[in-house]
């Protein structure tokens, strides 16, 4: 005797209907582009590269808020303002996504990264997920500039702790933040002229940054409508 469930257990067990395949086939293409979609609108919102990198004050003209991320950096971790947007200039070139450059196998077959690094500050994987442990959170991104410039500010401090770095010394804290702070101690750097070379600029772009800064960062510390000139902060 065939009982009812037995004939509602064949139906399940059945082959779906053209119709039932067809639908799930547009489901699973809807979550696909959806996906998609959503990575890549990440970047789309992303703030553009400042026209102007080589003026500071010209950089937070156009994108005020990055002034109040530095600046709650420095006075989290004590790397100067200046010091945390000559690292990401030179790291970056203020692009929120940008990851190095995959290799290419006959020309035209993509092969690994070179690296993990990714966002304003490229930090690479292992370090991030230090730093998320030690002083971000889960949500923080790479791609954003809070979490880029709080993110340097850690890992300067870190250097200074562990190397003896001056936070005010930006050419041998980038060295530190390129070689590792156990690397910077055996002196790796001074075999690398490229690292050597961008070390240089760090620090010269650095005090320009800090000289252009102290004619204009007044505007940025009075911009909101609840900041009261002389009562801004200082």
């Amino acid at each position: 005797m065939r009982h009812p469930v037995d004939g509602f257990t064949a139906a399940l067990t059945a082959s779906p209907s053209p119709l039932i395949s067809s639908s799930v086939a547009k489901l699973r293409l809807w979550v696909t582009l959806s996906f998609v979609l959503l990575l890549s609108g990440c970047a789309t919102f992303a703030p553009n590269p400042p026209q102007d990198q080589s003026n500071i004050c010209e950089i937070f003209r156009e994108q005020p808020s990055w002034y109040d991320y530095a600046r709650e950096s420095e006075e989290k971790w004590g790397t100067p303002i200046a010091t945390q947007m000559s690292f990401i200039q030179q790291e970056s070139s203020f692009r929120s996504h940008i990851r190095p450059d995959r290799k290419y196998y006959l020309g035209f077959i993509p092969g690994p990264r070179p690296s993990s690094a990714k966002g304003y500050a490229q930090a690479q994987d292992p370090v991030w997920e230090e730093y998320e442990d030690q002083a971000g959170s889960l949500f923080a991104r790479r791609t954003h500039m809070k979490h880029a410039t709080d993110f340097i500010g850690w890992y300067n401090r870190r250097s200074q702790q562990q190397a003896g770095i001056s936070l005010s010394n930006p050419e041998h804290l980038y060295y530190a933040y390129h070689e590792g702070a156990g690397g910077y101690q055996r002196g790796t750097y001074r075999g690398k002229p490229q690292v050597l070379s961008a070390g240089r600029q760090v620090a010269s772009r650095a005090n320009r940054y800090q000289s252009q800064l102290n004619s204009c960062e007044a505007e940025f510390q009075c911009r909101k409508f609840y900041q009261v000139w002389p009562f801004c902060r200082s």
